[in-house]
């Protein structure tokens, strides 16, 4: 039986003060794996992305202007509820894929590829835009970052049926709206950028260790600041 990172890590010690992370990045990244290694290292609970049961998913890889705008109010509404559940429950959590990139990078690469019209993108942004009023960005965004031809080399190892047949210009485009919201996200929360074609988040012991202090940091950082912020 293969070994959790709980085994591996144990249970990492940390500040009473909630701590709320992102992982932001392509279809294929490695964003649910991340996930995991957080969630179980630092016993927080994991939120992923609603794949499994998603009743449009594979109807949009074989159809994407009949079923964008489902898919994307589809995971809108899902990733809202996640996001509103963390902050009401008020606990550190982790999160694979924040509600920002459906509207930073999925719903505008869908139009531009002319498979969402005008009045459906406008319509998809609004309620976005409502439904954002109600929740607290995350404390920390982790970018994971890699070219789209190694993003495809992934999707097809890990063999999801949906996914067979995802093509690699959009996966380009995706990236390209990426790599652009990725420069302006800052102004949202912190945002740590890591290349996942240099760094071997999946396999090597040490860069996870690494990625574990660096979130340690940053979480021991709020508690410092809010602590000093409460005895001034």
């Amino acid at each position: 039986m293969a070994q959790t990172f709980r085994q591996q890590f144990g249970l990492r010690k940390q500040p009473k003060t909630p701590f709320y992370v992102s992982v932001a990045g392509n279809i294929g990244v490695g964003k649910s794996m991340l996930t995991r290694l957080l969630g179980q290292s630092f016993g927080w609970p994991m939120y992923f992305e609603p794949v499994i049961n998603n009743p449009y998913l594979d109807d949009y890889y074989q159809d994407m202007e009949r079923w964008s705008f489902h898919l994307q109010v589809y995971f809108l509404s899902q990733r809202f509820e996640v996001q509103k559940k963390i902050q009401d429950h008020g606990g550190s959590a982790v999160q694979d894929r924040t509600i920002y990139e459906d509207v930073e990078i999925f719903a505008p690469t869908l139009h531009r590829r002319g498979a969402m019209d005008r009045r459906d993108y406008d319509n998809y942004r609004e309620i976005f835009n409502n439904m954002t009023a109600f929740l607290q960005p995350p404390d920390l965004i982790i970018y994971l970052w890699s070219k789209p031809e190694v993003t495809l080399d992934r999707i097809k190892n890990r063999g999801r049926k949906c996914e067979t047949n995802i093509p690699l210009d959009f996966l380009q485009d995706l990236h390209a709206a990426y790599e652009d919201w990725i420069e302006r996200a800052p102004a949202l929360c912190p945002v740590e950028i890591i290349d996942t074609e240099k760094v071997n988040l999946r396999d090597d012991a040490q860069a996870q260790e690494n990625l574990l202090q660096l979130i340690a940091d940053f979480h021991q950082e709020k508690h410092t600041r809010l602590t000093e912020k409460e005895s001034s």
